[in-house]
């Protein structure tokens, strides 16, 4: 299969599906991990031009642990607008190119709004990828697929619908997620979070309630034709 996820920020996606795409990857699919902004308003100290390469180069190390590809809208933090059709045209763009069988994106319970804007431009570009004359100069049309929404930071208001065991992926994830070594230690130094044991303790929470060391938790977006009987994730 081809698997898409659409986060928001260079490091969104490593904090609450990494371990699941990483399952995704060792089971022979491709997987393609989409952030939309460059992330570079966050740092106090790091000026935006700067960060915006190194967030970028974060991301792209980050894909390498798990064997993903990376890519990048490239915009800045703060001004992801579902509606901006330039932005939703570059999502279908992207999607008729992956051609996805699953995407994987924001909830709409998240902390923020580009986070929730994020979800909205899969959810929209998704349909609008699958009509045919909806910029045709791009590939070729593909079928509205299956959405599923990942957990939001610290699974505040996420209760999951389904659960994917990463027991085995833990490290690897916790290891992508180092990459992003600017949040990491601006978190540290400037927050007093320690985010490594932070992400750690939310997969250990997931998967305590369905039974396992560690997990990530998912809701499957349940309006037609996104429905369906077969079990996607891993």
């Amino acid at each position: 299969m081809n698997i898409l996820a659409i986060g928001c920020h260079p490091d969104d996606l490593e904090i609450a599906c990494f371990g699941t795409l990483a399952r995704y990857v060792k089971a022979g699919h491709k997987v393609v991990a989409c952030h939309i902004t460059n992330g570079n308003l966050g740092h106090v100290e790091i000026p935006p031009k700067e960060l915006r390469v190194i967030r970028n180069k974060e991301a792209e190390k980050a894909a390498k642990v798990i064997g993903a590809e990376a890519i990048t809208f490239d915009i800045s933090d703060l001004s992801v607008n579902s509606m901006d059709e330039v932005l939703n045209k570059e999502m279908i763009r992207i999607m008729r190119e992956v051609q996805p069988e699953v995407i994987i994106s924001h909830s709409q319970q998240d902390y923020m709004r580009d986070h929730i804007e994020a979800g909205l431009m899969a959810f929209r570009a998704s349909f609008h990828a699958s009509v045919v004359q909806k910029y045709p100069e791009y590939n070729k049309a593909g079928a509205v697929v299956p959405l599923y929404y990942m957990d939001t930071l610290a699974g505040v208001d996420f209760l999951p619908t389904e659960y994917v065991d990463i027991s085995e992926e833990i490290e690897m994830k916790l290891e992508a997620l180092a990459c992003h070594e600017s949040q990491i230690t601006w978190m540290r130094d400037h927050d007093g979070i320690d985010f490594i044991d932070f992400v750690r303790t939310c997969s250990k929470f997931r998967g305590l309630q369905c039974g396992v060391p560690y997990a990530e938790g998912f809701r499957q977006c349940s309006t037609w034709p996104r429905m369906t009987t077969k079990r996607l994730l891993p």
